[in-house]
């Protein structure tokens, strides 16, 4: 029901049809209290915490997914090839505790988030998920005085925490129909300042409305893994004549079912919420020889035993791809801030 409601709001924001036009005063009032909390910030009513460690905050400002999970991983994987020592903070989607709580490989999807456990499971770098991010950040530092550089998933929004790398994600989606909630899909303007443009799509393409200076992102499938045994693996190419169903529970479900269909795959989909709650019987009636899941999804099935134990259950990894480029961009403004942080290089 969730998830058919989402997919709904997401094609009426789209364009500019009768139910935007119709919520369109709601979002000009939604417009003057961010411009409000904004303003005390600027004069000074409101304060921002600087930690000792460059911050670098990855977000968006259209609702739902648009690829931050593997932009994080990306960013932990080559900040450590280039020197540094990452930490990441999050909020913890769907975490059911109140306090600050450091993510483990062996931590529940109920306790810390599916996203956090994904990241900590792919990279295992120091996390912490808290409602409070500068807390989270400080905590962070203070078990682990060597990091050097904290990436923020997600938080764009959360002006408490100062920082010094923006990074915008946008998918194929753009800005949609460009106006704000509840008449859009956009938290903040997409005039919003950033310092670097992300734009996760599959084809080199053109979207109207993000910005200039974008930096393509590609997702790249990796091999298949079964659930039950993950030392068992294949190619997508392997399961064609395969009687399959395509399930997933992230912010898009349509990016990960264009992937399976951009490698010539027939299969049934099962579009779910993002960060959807798995239940034991979920596919237990299912007809169908392959089960393909995210691997998003993949670190809850493996937390409830009649999923882990369904062989017909595979998990598609996924991993970032940038321009050289941009890293080299990153790398040489991470230098420069550090330095003013400092007064020498850490990096």
């Amino acid at each position: 029901m969730r998830a058919a409601f989402e997919s709904f709001l997401i094609r009426s924001w789209s364009r500019r049809g009768i139910l935007p036009i119709l919520l369109w005063p709601l979002s000009k009032l939604f417009g003057l209290i961010l411009n409000f909390r904004f303003g005390l910030l600027v004069l000074g009513y409101r304060s921002q915490t600087s930690l000792s460690a460059p911050v670098i905050v990855v977000g968006n400002i259209y609702v739902g997914g648009t690829g931050k999970t593997p932009m994080v991983i990306w960013l932990v994987e080559q900040l450590r090839r280039s020197g540094w020592t990452p930490g990441v903070i999050s909020r913890g989607y769907g975490a059911q505790v109140d306090q600050i709580i450091e993510v483990k490989t062996t931590s529940l999807a109920t306790e810390v988030g599916d996203e956090p456990l994904l990241i900590v499971q792919r990279t295992g770098c120091p996390m912490m998920v808290g409602r409070q991010r500068v807390a989270s950040a400080q905590q962070l530092l203070a078990r682990y005085p060597q990091l050097d550089v904290i990436i923020s998933d997600d938080g764009l929004q959360h002006y408490a925490l100062a920082r010094d790398v923006e990074i915008l994600m946008f998918d194929q989606r753009g800005v949609g129909n460009g106006w704000l909630l509840p008449a859009g899909p956009l938290r903040e303007s997409a005039q919003r300042r950033r310092d670097f443009t992300i734009l996760n799509s599959a084809n080199k393409e053109q979207v109207s409305g993000i910005g200039g200076d974008v930096i393509q992102m590609q997702l790249r499938a990796d091999a298949l893994m079964n659930l039950k045994h993950p030392e068992s693996r294949q190619s997508l190419s392997e399961l064609q004549g395969k009687k399959i169903l395509a399930a997933a529970g992230i912010g898009n479900p349509q990016r990960f079912f264009d992937t399976l269909n951009a490698h010539g795959l027939e299969f049934e989909t099962m579009p779910l919420a993002d960060h959807f709650a798995f239940s034991a019987d979920l596919f237990q009636h299912v007809d169908a020889e392959i089960i393909l899941i995210t691997e998003k999804d993949a670190v809850k099935c493996r937390q409830i035993a009649e999923l882990c134990d369904d062989p017909r259950i595979w998990l598609l990894p996924v991993s970032a791809e940038l321009d050289a480029e941009f890293q080299e961009q990153l790398l040489k403004l991470l230098k420069t801030i550090s330095e003013k942080k400092h007064g020498c290089t850490s990096a």
